[in-house]
Order: structure tokens, then C-alpha cells, then sequence
């Protein structure tokens, strides 16, 4: 208590202006930020001039000859100017959007948003304008320039994304960060950003009630305290802060550590104790002056759930008619090569606790199951979880057909019975559910599904405590937007046919 106190009182203001450290205000941007910049600018503008080029394609055949035999020299010279001009105020556009900027650069959704929304206002003010000026010849440029442009765009950001992350996975193109608050709350944010890595945040360290330099403490490399942190920052060649809750870190102190990274080039970034909850469901709200976190409920019941229904319905349905093929294939194979059922049923747990039956393409010998206590010894996997990398119960067949997941075809019987969904969490066993803490319960709250953020995440190589993490982000988060992208990551994974087993 005396140390949280001694805390207060050094951040306390002084009479004297607060004086900022020469090293601090010359801090820059690392290399590699403007590497990254001058890229996207460079990409962007062969994008646009592509889309521009296609537009002028339209209006002028391969040849050179006009396609509008009443064309004009005039009209022609001043499409071409102005198609010079829209590529201009394309990439100005995007630049006044901020869609380049390093804090949004490789963040994928907030990323395309900033690019689409740029692209979708400039074209909006210029179809008014050439309605307005009777511009008729300028119709190529929205009917073509617009959709090719901004597809294009989206694609080069997505391509560019994919760059980084290889970077960044490679420990490079990171921001430099220290992280400042409470022991407890620093570890845990620098557990999460190291798990992370493709987000960019290395992590060169902390700043906590009583810390001297130079000390570790838990793994974590403490630079100073915190009435210490502009010169850890000096110290450290930072160029994020990353503030974390504490109490020695008042209102009052957080804003002068404000005042003293002004201008210096170092982001000052608040991390809330609320953790594992999607953008979508946080809006900021100013009450009194104060930039409150409103946090919407999950979404568990009303339309959106029955919308994901009829949507899971008849997707399944379509699946089951488009592979009906290779459905038949697998059963006739798992059938001829090995002795027992084609189908493996299993009692698995539902939405609400409800038990069920589970289908799935016999992959392993008949008595697998009693084989259980035998192999115990063998198990990989932490937790309640039973895996084995080279599990001796699994036939010639059954490991292929595991290793690309076509084993859990027969579950889309499962998702036309209402029993579960395309995405959502893994369908436990009664004995998992049994062991299962608190905290896990919830995965119970949602349907589970065929495929969720556990199969594109690392599937069989993600430890217990990995695999509950993801699906509660899940049921806290879940949308169709995020169903979506699931499904499309899904198919990478399978075909990857990477930890599975």
C-alpha cells in the first residue's frame, strides 16, 4: 500500500512545466514503416492506373480506333485528362482516408474499410458531377474504373497483408512497444501479444509500480516504474506505449504522459481490462467527458440467429447434392478396406447441454473407443482433450481422410437435423463436459459447428486452454460476417491438410 501511495505522489504534477526529453522528441519512424508506406503508395497507384487504363479500353478498342464513331478529338483529349485526373485525386483520396497509415497497415477489416469507403465517396462526387455537367463520356470511368478499382485495390491490401504478416512471423515490421501498468495486467497483454506475432507488438519492455531498470521479473524485461516511463521510452528506443490498468496510473498522470510523448512520434495506446471481445460489440461513448466503453450483449437469441439457421440449412443442403459423388466414394472405401460400419456415431453435447448423435466416416478400426485406457500413456494433448499424433487405431484410410477432414462429411446430416451449425465450437464429448470449468460452459450457450476458429487456428495442435479461448471468443463474438470468413479460412485448412490428425 505505501508503494501504490509512493506511486501517486511522484506522479503528482510539479510546479514546473513539464520539460520533454531531447532523445524522446527526436524519435522517428523505424525503417521499415516507410518501406511499408512507399510500398502501398506504389501498389495502389498501379492498381488505379490499371482500373483508369481499363476504363480508357472501353472507350478506345485494343487498335487505337473509336469506339463511338461520333467521337471528337476534343472529347477524346479531354478524357484523357481527365482520366490523369481522377488517378490524381484517387490516391489523394486514399491518402486524406488515412488507408497507408502504419496503425491500420496489414489490420485487414478496418484496413478495406478505410480503402472501399475512399473509393466509394470519390466516385459518388464525381457521378453527381458528370450528371450535372452532362459529361456522358465520363460513364466509362464509373462503370468500369469504380468496380475494377476498387476489387483491385481490395485484393493488392490483402496481398500486402499476407507481405507483413511473413515479416512480421519472421520477427520483423513490428512496433517497438512498452508496455506500462500493474505487474499482473502487463504479463497478461504481453502473453497476448507475443501469442499474436502477425499483429506487429514486440514487446522490449515494461514499466511497473516499483520496478528498477534492468530487472526481470516472470520473463518480463522491467525498465522502470511508473513515474519513469519517459525515460524508459528514451531508454528503450520505443514507438508505442502501451498503458494498462493500474493504480498508480490516475486519470491525472495518464494525461501528462500524453503531454510528453506529443509530437515525439511515439503512439500512446490504452489496453481496457476487457479482453476477448470483437470491435463490433464496442462503441465509445463520451459522458461527462470521460470516453466510456459501451459493450453490446451477445447476440444468442432474434433474427440473427435465425437468419445463421437458415443459412447453415441451406448451405448443408447444397454441400450434400454437390458431393454426393465423393460422399459415396469414401463410404464404398472406408467400407472395402477395413471390417465394421461405414459411419462412426458418437453421443455428443449441443446447444444448452442437449445431448446428440454424431455422425462422422469411420476412420479408425471397430473397438476403438475400448482402446481408450490402453493408450492413455500415449496422449498428446493437455487438458480432456485425447489425441495422438500417430494414433495406431487410425486405418490407411481413416489417416487421409482425417488429415483433409472429410471424415466430418456425415455431419452436415447433423446440421440439416438442427443439431448443429456450419461454424461454431467444437462438439464436446459428455466426459469433456463433465471436467468442464465455468468459463467453458459457455462454449454450450451456441450450437457447435463442423468447422470454427479451433479448425483454422491450428486444429489437433492447439492445446485445451487454446481450444476454449477461441471457441468462447466465438459464442461472445459470433456473426455471419465472421461465419463467413470462417468457411473461406476453412477450405485453406483442409486443403493444407495441416494439424490434423
Amino acid at each position: 500500500m505505501l508503494e501504490v501511495e509512493r506511486e501517486v505522489s511522484l506522479a503528482a504534477p510539479s510546479r514546473r512545466p513539464p520539460r520533454r526529453p531531447a532523445a524522446v522528441a527526436a524519435a522517428g519512424r523505424a525503417p521499415w514503416m516507410r518501406r511499408l508506406e512507399s510500398t502501398l503508395w506504389a501498389c495502389d497507384l498501379v492498381v488505379i492506373l490499371l482500373a483508369v487504363t481499363a476504363s480508357v479500353a472501353v472507350r478506345w478498342n485494343v487498335s487505337g480506333e473509336a469506339l463511338s464513331r461520333s467521337a471528337s478529338p476534343e472529347r477524346d483529349t479531354a478524357y484523357l485528362a481527365l482520366a490523369v485526373v481522377l488517378a490524381m485525386t484517387w490516391m489523394t483520396t486514399l491518402s486524406l482516408h488515412m488507408s497507408r497509415d502504419r496503425r491500420i497497415a496489414g489490420s485487414g477489416p478496418e484496413e478495406y474499410k478505410r480503402v472501399v469507403t475512399a473509393t466509394v465517396r470519390l466516385f459518388g462526387v464525381f457521378a453527381i458531377l458528370a450528371f450535372l455537367g452532362r459529361a456522358d463520356f465520363a460513364r466509362p470511368f464509373v462503370a468500369v474504373a469504380f468496380p475494377v478499382g476498387a476489387v483491385g485495390l481490395v485484393l493488392e491490401r490483402w496481398v500486402a497483408r499476407k507481405w507483413l504478416h511473413w515479416h512480421r512471423r519472421r520477427g520483423g515490421w513490428a512496433h517497438r512497444v512498452l508496455v506500462v501498468g500493474s505487474r499482473d495486467n502487463v504479463a497478461h497483454l504481453t502473453a497476448e501479444l507475443a501469442r499474436e506475432a502477425y499483429a506487429g507488438f514486440e514487446v522490449v519492455g515494461v514499466c511497473v509500480p516499483g520496478g528498477a531498470y534492468d530487472e526481470v521479473d516472470d520473463g518480463l524485461h522491467v525498465v522502470g516504474s511508473l513515474t519513469t516511463i519517459p525515460e524508459a521510452v528514451v531508454a528503450t528506443g520505443v514507438d508505442t506505449v502501451a498503458v494498462t490498468p493500474s493504480v498508480g496510473l490516475t486519470p491525472a498522470a495518464l494525461r501528462r504522459l500524453g503531454w510528453a510523448l506529443e509530437g515525439t512520434g511515439v503512439d500512446l495506446v490504452v489496453a481496457p481490462a476487457l479482453t476477448d471481445v470483437a470491435g463490433p460489440r464496442v462503441h465509445v461513448r463520451p459522458v461527462a467527458g470521460l470516453p466510456l466503453l459501451h459493450v453490446e450483449p451477445p447476440q444468442y437469441e432474434g433474427p440473427m440467429r435465425v437468419a445463421k439457421g437458415v443459412f447453415d440449412r441451406v448451405v448443408a443442403l447444397a454441400l450434400v447434392l454437390v458431393l454426393s459423388p465423393l460422399i459415396v466414394g469414401i463410404a464404398l472405401a472406408v467400407r472395402l478396406t477395413s471390417a465394421g460400419p461405414v459411419l462412426f456415431r458418437q453421443v455428443r453435447v449441443g446447444r444448452d447441454g442437449r445431448s446428440f448423435t454424431l455422425y462422422k466416416f469411420r476412420s479408425m478400426v471397430a473397438d476403438a473407443e475400448h482402446m481408450v485406457s490402453r493408450l492413455a500413456q500415449l496422449n498428446e494433448h493437455d487438458g480432456v482433450l485425447f489425441k495422438i499424433r500417430a494414433d495406431p487405431r487410425v486405418t490407411p484410410v481413416g489417416r487421409v481422410i482425417r488429415r483433409y477432414s472429410l471424415d466430418e462429411l456425415p455431419q452436415l446430416l447433423n446440421v440439416l437435423r438442427g443439431e448443429m451449425s456450419l461454424v461454431g465450437p467444437r462438439p464436446p464429448l459428455p466426459s469433456e463436459v463433465a471436467n468442464y470449468a465455468f468459463d467453458a460452459r459457455r462454449r454450450l450457450l451456441v450450437k457447435p459447428g463442423m468447422t470454427g476458429l479451433w479448425q483454422v487456428s491450428g486444429r489437433s495442435d492447439l492445446s485445451w486452454e487454446d481450444t476454449v479461448r477461441l471457441d468462447l471468443y466465438y459464442v461472445e463474438n459470433w456473426s455471419m460476417t465472421a461465419d463467413m470468413l470462417i468457411l473461406w479460412k476453412t477450405l485453406a485448412a483442409v486443403v493444407r491438410g495441416s494439424g490434423a490428425y
